[in-house]
């Protein structure tokens, strides 16, 4: 598991992102944050909160303020990381939950 892995864990959710960093990985659980299709997301979202994400040509909105832990054993379809395109606006989407900026 890394951080900013993208993993379908339920259709009910279909994905999640792993933000827990990758140093904790002998925890047995991990933080993520949900994603969202667009279509599904209210339009007065904030956006650097809620970042727009693009994985396998359709968008997603980072639902920040929904983040929490489930246990790592959840996570094992792994479809994508963000590390690359999305690390500045995830970081940034936790900046502005945790520290108001």
């Amino acid at each position: 598991m890394a951080r900013f892995d993208v993993y379908k864990i339920n259709d009910s959710r279909p994905l999640v992102l792993d933000v827990q960093a990758d140093t904790l990985n002998n925890l047995e659980t991990r933080v993520i944050v949900p994603l969202l299709p667009l279509n599904q997301t209210a339009k007065n979202k904030l956006d650097r909160l809620h970042p727009v994400i693009k994985i396998n040509d359709r968008d997603y909105v980072l639902r920040t303020a929904e983040i929490s832990a489930i246990p790592a054993g959840f996570l094992h379809e792994q479809i994508d990381n963000l590390e690359e395109n999305h690390r500045d606006d995830i970081t940034n989407a936790l900046d502005f939950l945790f520290q108001g900026f």
